[in-house]
């Protein structure tokens, strides 16, 4: 068991590096992409190095993340809510791989495999808020629930005030609500794994 939460620990960390490493590079080789009129999603689909960079990005960093939740799915235990969190935030994982996969020119497959990531990751979070506190973990309880509504909140405030055109920024501040919630997760599954490797 500690092996695959220490795998999963290292995984958890690797994953944000790659994604945002490579996302930032696919928008420093499209000068034309605007924060404010484009979606995330666009860079898939442009000539050059820029799609392949950024599909590339998702689905490795997609599958990175597969293994942290994975890790996560072992680490619950018995906990049937800690079980449900880790499940949907799978399907989170399974969904980000898959719009690197099917970029835009796969629609309307790319709009479902985007909405299934951006709605089942703060689902999962606010799931996973309830495990830990049941577990008697309460400040990594409260800080998911700090993370899922950051994730959350940009989209529920894009489809209720509608404040950018498009929706480059809700999917970049949720992903990093996400990244970063993973990064502080897997220092923790580290942690414990080299406990219980020392006991």
């Amino acid at each position: 068991m500690s092996r695959m939460v220490k795998v999963a620990g290292i995984c958890g960390l690797a994953a944000p590096i790659v994604a945002f490493i490579c996302i930032l590079s696919a928008i420093a080789s499209y000068a034309p992409f605007n924060w404010v009129t484009n979606a995330l999603s666009d860079l898939g689909v442009q000539a050059g190095v820029t799609a392949p960079i950024f599909n590339a990005g998702l689905v490795i960093s997609g599958l990175l993340f597969l293994v942290f939740a994975v890790g996560l799915f072992q680490l619950a235990g018995k906990s049937v809510v800690g079980k449900a969190g880790a499940f949907f935030l799978c399907l989170a994982c399974v969904s980000l791989v898959c719009i690197g996969i099917f970029n835009e020119s796969f629609n309307p497959i790319h709009f479902y495999v985007s909405v299934a990531f951006f709605v089942s990751m703060p689902i999962s979070l606010l799931i996973l808020v309830g495990s830990f506190w049941l577990a008697g973990q309460r400040r990594i309880s409260l800080f998911t629930l700090a993370i899922g509504l950051a994730a959350a909140t940009p989209w529920m405030l894009q489809y209720t005030i509608s404040y950018v055109p498009n929706v480059a920024i809700p999917e970049f501040v949720s992903g990093f609500a996400g990244a970063l919630w993973t990064a502080i997760l897997s220092v923790k599954m580290l942690k414990e794994a080299s406990r219980a490797k020392t006991a």
